[in-house]
């Protein structure tokens, strides 16, 4: 699918996230990236062979009650 030099990483390489965005779609919450990956906000893709992959968010400070 990724047609310029040099190519990006395959959806099945664990560098895939240096993928180029091919189209962007940020108020729906998407993006396409060139070796078919569509990554979403909450960090969560979608891999081209339609496997899953989950959210993968970092935790956030705590916020201690006052």
């Amino acid at each position: 699918m990724c047609s310029h030099q040099s190519p990006c990483p395959t959806a099945d390489s664990a560098e895939r996230h240096a993928a180029v965005v091919v189209t962007a779609h940020p108020e729906q919450g998407w993006s396409l990236l060139c070796d078919g990956t569509l990554v979403f906000d909450d960090t969560g893709e979608l891999l081209p062979d339609g496997r899953v992959v989950d959210p993968h968010r970092v935790p956030g400070p705590s916020v201690a009650a006052v």
